[in-house]
């Protein structure tokens, strides 16, 4: 089964997105998801001029093989570009292979270890009863878990208000509740920890109160804290039971996760920014986080991130797969078969995407009852529709910025 023909698929539908798409002599095709939310023309750059001629007449079932060439044959290593780029060609390959067996990807990892996934979706609001009205909504479309961000008193906008749609100076919109706006500049927002930290415990408190203790509940710190700054919300947020806080500091600094953890015990997940195993070595090893939060698209692909999880799963650490809606549904789907076939699954973060990206992504996976499932049609189970996704072309679009009041630019 060779590998004829390899495109690079640009779209953008509700929001940007990158497709390998890889075309075998024998006529089955096969999709991966290579999209880098705000740096997409990267890693389409990377694909189209330095990975593609490499991989017509390759054999397509030499999945290992493919991607120890694609890493180690470069030379340079690692990063979000080169792991998303592998990462396409590796769920690619995967979906080849499903279909080549007349089976869904997660038969050939080992078969179901469970007959659904938990989800969780995101509620947020400006005020409380906004962020209740969302939680509510969620909980109409099945969530049976949710991750609250709210709006801060004083600050105008800040990551994961859904709500906050338009912006001064920027003429962008945020689109399918996904913080990337397409425009010519990224949006300035505002942001001011200490005022963050007096007022998320009483957030999580109402929130409690509204909906009792069985609710699981979800919070992204989204690296903005310093470590004695993410212990001290951690601790603070224990009387309300998290099911996890994520992304509480800066994980270049692992060692940071140490402090966080000698103070609290509220769960950890750490990871969306991570790339493959080795930065995970030390978090793992010294069991200082609780969840494995890096998506397939950006961690080198199926085969990549199985290996990841199955070195946390020695340390009773659980995924956590990153989901929101600029992973495809193509990465989406590989998410969903990877996690229905580990052990050590977790949750899995999921956002709907848009009608428009539905149109051009068709889809097998389900959605029911709280639980996701990849389906059992051969391979991923997802298609492109290459006519409609033509109907919208790339637009450039940024991810925010924060700066503090004083205009010193900080963790967003």
């Amino acid at each position: 089964m060779r590998i004829e023909r390899a495109e690079v698929i640009v779209t953008s539908p509700d929001r940007n997105f990158v497709t390998l798409k890889l075309t075998t002599d024998d006529g089955l095709t096969g999709l991966g998801d290579a999209t880098l939310n705000g740096r997409e023309q990267a890693v389409v750059a990377y694909l189209a001029e330095h990975v593609v001629p490499l991989l017509l007449g390759r054999d397509a079932h030499r999945i290992e093989d493919t991607w120890q060439f694609l890493y180690r044959s470069a030379y340079w290593r690692r990063g979000p570009v080169t792991m998303a780029a592998i990462a396409s060609v590796d769920m690619a390959l995967w979906d080849l292979k499903g279909k080549a067996a007349g089976l869904p990807v997660y038969q050939l990892l080992g078969g179901a270890s469970r007959t659904g996934l938990l989800a969780y979706g995101h509620a947020s609001g400006r005020d409380e009863q906004e962020l209740f009205d969302s939680v509510r909504s969620h909980q109409e479309q099945g969530y049976r878990a949710i991750r609250i961000q709210a709006a801060v008193p004083g600050l105008k906008s800040i990551y994961g208000i859904a709500s906050n749609a338009t912006y001064d100076g920027n003429t962008g919109v945020r689109y399918d509740h996904e913080p990337a706006q397409r425009g010519g500049l990224p949006n300035e927002e505002d942001w001011d920890t200490r005022s963050y930290l007096r007022h998320i415990p009483t957030v999580f408190e109402a929130v409690r109160n509204e909906f009792g203790p069985e609710l699981p509940l979800l919070h992204d710190g989204h690296h903005r804290m310093t470590p004695i700054q993410a212990a001290q919300l951690g601790k603070s947020l224990e009387p309300y039971g998290l099911f996890w806080l994520e992304d509480c500091t800066p994980a270049e600094n692992q060692e940071a996760l140490r402090l966080v953890r000698q103070h609290t015990t509220t769960p950890l997940a750490i990871g969306e920014i991570f790339n493959t195993v080795w930065d995970y070595q030390q978090i793992v090893r010294e069991q200082l986080v609780d969840y494995v939060r890096s998506a397939v698209t950006h961690t080198g692909g199926i085969t990549h991130l199985k290996k990841v999880l199955d070195y946390a799963s020695q340390y009773q650490i659980k995924s956590g797969m990153h989901g929101p809606t600029d992973i495809s549904p193509v990465g989406m789907a590989a998410a969903m078969h990877l996690g229905l076939a580990i052990h050590n699954f977790g949750i899995q973060e999921y956002m709907r995407h848009g009608e428009k990206t539905d149109a051009v992504f068709q889809q097998s996976y389900t959605w029911q009852n709280g639980l996701l499932h990849p389906g059992d049609q051969p391979g991923l189970g997802v298609e492109l529709d290459t006519d409609e996704a033509g109907k919208y072309p790339y637009v450039r679009a940024y991810l925010p910025y924060n700066r503090l009041a004083d205009g010193t630019v900080h963790d967003w």
